[in-house]
């Protein structure tokens, strides 16, 4: 979107205020099926759960990670009555519920559906056994995530080593293991996480065909790298070392699904924010405005992440402070960026924020998150 755009919005709609563009939400999910063309994108639902963003994804071909009932509700309310506009061989109804920890209710409440659900622990299989019967499984595996911001190993995954194990335990009580899953870690830079983690599926795998039981399906989870600035490495360059490594390892009739959110929706959000204060301490310009990261810059604080602001206002920048709304000392959004001289009423705007961000907001200090308007629906 153009600055003339993002201002006119802005002035429509009011600040604070998250653009989400959906011709780059298509767009992103074009390249990740151009470069991964034998994988299955499931769109990580809890990146940004916003319904429109269900609808477009699901009308471009896409399935969907959820990790909650309220997800899982959100997705098949949302799909039900849609036609997809290509034809796909959808699996499991269109979700996979990717939390491998699940409330009794939750599970009972998904049983109607016959869901997906991933386990990593033997607690785990007999609850599923118990409320979830009609139920298959998949199997997490823990995998490094050296490297990656956001680190799921130490709260998700069984060692390999008991792999075998747990599928077997699965299949002894009457369950079905449908497949194998791994996690690299959230924005993972370091692309032999993925090799490391595809080499020990396939040993996983190949032990487990040897004991009896073939595994038809491999996730190969999330972590896939939004391009938030030029240190990125590109995805293309990742999508060559996952595809070598799966015609590699794998049989040719694997289902491979993945579960891309960061990646899908990162890049297709903007919010644009309005001056409410200044001042000058230490010798820095400091400015207010009406935001936090208790809201849109949330992923400030639970994704590890740092949006750069920029201004509308030309003129000599200077390094500067930005604070959020709230009364509250650990709202601080940023204390070095590069800003012009700005005053009361001017705007700012932060790209590259649709994950993570507004899907995480609260309503701290009694300000209601910032208004999401989609645009190229």
């Amino acid at each position: 979107m153009t600055a003339r755009h993002l201002q006119a919005l802005a002035q429509q709609h009011g600040t604070p205020l998250v653009l989400i563009d959906h011709d780059v939400l298509r767009g992103n999910y074009a390249s990740f099926k151009k470069h991964l063309p034998k994988v299955q994108a499931y769109f990580a639902v809890k990146a940004n759960a916003e319904p429109a963003i269900v609808r477009t994804f699901y009308q471009a071909g896409a399935s969907f990670d959820v990790a909650s009932l309220p997800e899982f509700m959100l997705v098949y309310e949302n799909i039900k009555h849609l036609p997809a506009k290509a034809q796909q061989d959808f699996i499991w109804d269109k979700i996979i519920y990717a939390n491998p920890t699940k409330p009794k209710a939750t599970l009972q409440a998904l049983d109607q559906y016959k869901p997906l659900v991933t386990y990593d622990n033997a607690e785990e299989i007999r609850k599923i056994k118990a409320w979830a019967p009609h139920a298959g499984v998949v199997l997490r595996l823990r995998v490094p995530n050296t490297g990656s911001q956001c680190e799921l190993s130490s709260k998700f995954g069984c060692d390999p080593g008991e792999a075998v194990d747990l599928i077997l335990a699965a299949f002894q009580t009457g369950l079905v293991v449908e497949g194998l899953s791994f996690h690299v870690g959230s924005q993972c830079t370091n692309f032999e996480n993925f090799v490391q983690a595809l080499n020990v599926a396939a040993a996983v795998m190949k032990e487990a065909k040897s004991r009896g039981h073939e595994i038809k399906i491999l996730d190969i989870g999330g972590g896939f790298p939004a391009a938030y600035d030029k240190h990125v490495r590109p995805f293309s360059e990742l999508a060559r070392k996952i595809n070598a490594e799966i015609d590699r390892l794998f049989a040719p009739d694997i289902q491979i699904i993945a579960e891309p959110g960061r990646f899908l929706v990162a890049t297709a959000a903007t919010s644009v924010a309005s001056v409410i204060g200044k001042a000058m301490r230490d010798g820095k310009p400091c400015y207010f405005i009406d935001d936090s990261v208790y809201h849109t810059f949330s992923g400030i604080i639970f994704d590890h992440c740092q949006y750069h602001l920029k201004a509308f206002r030309r003129g000599p920048k200077r390094i500067s402070a930005v604070f959020g709304q709230t009364c509250d000392g650990l709202d601080i959004i940023s204390q070095s960026e590069e800003l012009p001289d700005l005053a009361i009423d001017d705007l700012v705007y932060a790209e590259n924020i649709g994950a993570y961000s507004n899907a995480s907001a609260t309503w701290f200090n009694g300000f209601p998150p910032a208004k999401v308007v989609h645009v190229n629906v």
